[in-house]
């Protein structure tokens, strides 16, 4: 059953034009207009992206430039700071998720020679906290800290295959994006691949958002039990062993679950 490939141009926010907007809102959607598909933008790209005036976004984004936050470089275009980055690293549940993974994914790097990430749940979407990258002739684009939307990557399908039923519902009602003519974007398909993944363990697709890859994801698993995150591989579909692919990736899964601390004794 077909889900979704990892890479490919990327998914942001877009502005809720139903919503009341305060002063930190504003400032909110300055940053929020920058994503996957957008690292780099004009002053009227910021604007239009996060639904502000040229004026207003002149002014927050002068301030979070003086912060921090955001970097100008010398064509006048911006990007996301450094002053960020630092405090990304801060995050608990991204950072101990992947100094707890790191060790094991370059494992499944070398044994693989794919494109490996590792993804967690992030409201609606799906947020990789680790991207390494292959070299191949098409080595995968995602990097640490790109979004995508969970209907369109194997990483966000095992999420959301072991998520609340009403939270499925919730995204499986909302808008798709296709991304590619292979991308699964039908709810009730979509609802299918869900039972099927809950059932196997594992996520395999092929072109959901570039065509010529294949993608294979597992969840990983907290103490307790519950899925934490996903982890998957990216290769070229010609050259794909789903089988095979399916087995290491489900050893690195089991050795990430056992860094992140000792399960629970029942039965006792």
């Amino acid at each position: 059953m077909t889900v979704t490939a990892e890479h490919g141009p990327g998914w942001a926010h877009e502005p809720d034009p139903g919503r009341r907007v305060t002063a930190a809102g504003r400032m909110l959607a300055v940053l929020d207009a920058f994503g996957p598909r957008h690292r780099s933008l004009t002053l009227s790209d910021i604007a239009r992206r996060a639904g502000l005036s040229l004026s207003t976004a002149h002014r927050l984004v002068h301030e979070l430039v003086a912060w921090g936050a955001l970097e100008r470089d010398a064509e006048g275009r911006y990007s996301v700071g450094l002053r960020l980055l630092e405090l990304s690293a801060l995050a608990p549940r991204g950072l101990g998720l992947r100094e707890a993974a790191h060790p094991h994914l370059e494992d499944l790097h070398r044994a693989t020679r794919g494109n490996v990430q590792l993804g967690v749940r992030d409201g609606t979407g799906v947020v990789y906290v680790e991207a390494i990258r292959a070299r191949v002739r098409n080595p995968v684009n995602s990097r640490v800290g790109d979004r995508w939307p969970m209907h369109a990557t194997g990483t966000g399908l095992v999420l959301l295959a072991h998520a609340e039923p009403e939270f499925q519902e919730q995204v499986l009602s909302s808008p798709l994006e296709r991304f590619s003519p292979m991308t699964v974007i039908d709810p009730d398909v979509l609802r299918r691949t869900l039972a099927s993944i809950r059932q196997t363990g594992v996520a395999v697709a092929r072109g959901q958002i570039t065509v010529p890859d294949m993608v294979v994801a597992v969840p990983v698993l907290d103490a307790g039990g519950r899925v934490a995150a996903a982890v998957s591989v990216v290769v070229e579909a010609t050259e794909a062993r789903t089988r095979e692919l399916a087995g290491v990736l489900t050893q690195a899964s089991r050795a990430i679950s056992r860094t992140l601390g000792p399960r629970p004794v029942t039965g006792l």
